[in-house]
């Protein structure tokens, strides 16, 4: 292991990038516009105090806490690795709360999951991270909705000015001044019913309806 990558691990190193990491997209948020589009049935919910899972690409996630427009918090599923609880640090100076996924006994966070959407709380998934493959969406985000019979509302976010890391997602990094666009899509209902071999069938649909609501974004900001 590398010296930088000790150095990440301690949480005083975290905590003080996590800070630094807020600021900037605090100074991102401020001196960009910011549009969103789509989002009616989102408020209903949130009026109505009836939760969902938010569904967005791992790549996305620096600016997400600015189309989250509710007091209740969104309480993001992150791996338990040193990666997560960054996010997490950051995420705490937002009003979003990150959710561990232990990776030796799933279990009991499988139960915290249900127990928040039962509660009428929101849930936050990145259905392609922790680590992968990129822009594919995983079975778990369907079971989750298949059992707790909440739907997934999916998001997209485009900017005008970033860079992209050189990372398994590659990660977006918004730069200040940007004009910043989201879109949520259409609420996505995944019936109880379903057998093992229809859940390839929502995977590929919320993939395409994650990416439509990109494409939307970027499509207002050329337009």
């Amino acid at each position: 292991m590398s010296f930088k990558k000790k150095i990440f691990k301690y949480p005083f190193t975290q905590k003080f990038l996590a800070y630094l990491g807020y600021l900037y997209i605090r100074f991102v948020g401020l001196t960009s516009k910011i549009k969103i589009q789509n989002d009616n049935f989102s408020h209903k919910m949130w009026d109505d105090k009836k939760p969902f899972i938010l569904a967005f690409w791992h790549s996305q996630l620096m600016m997400i806490g600015y189309v989250w427009k509710s007091k209740s918090t969104l309480n993001m599923l992150a791996s338990n690795h040193s990666d997560g609880r960054f996010g997490a640090y950051i995420a705490g100076h937002f009003n979003l709360k990150n959710i561990s996924i232990r990776s030796s006994n799933k279990s009991p966070s499988l139960r915290q999951i249900f127990k928040i959407l039962n509660d009428n709380h929101y849930l936050g998934i990145t259905p392609d991270g922790p680590r992968g493959p990129n822009q594919k969406v995983s079975e778990g985000i369907i079971k989750i909705s298949m059992n707790a019979q909440v739907p997934i509302i999916p998001v997209g976010f485009a900017s005008n000015k970033n860079f992209k890391l050189k990372s398994w997602d590659s990660f977006m990094i918004t730069y200040p001044f940007s004009k910043c666009s989201f879109v949520w899509g259409n609420p996505i209902n995944i019936p109880s019913s379903i057998k093992d071999n229809e859940v390839e069938k929502y995977k590929v649909f919320l993939e395409e309806q994650i990416n439509n609501c990109i494409t939307l974004a970027q499509l207002e900001l050329d337009g």
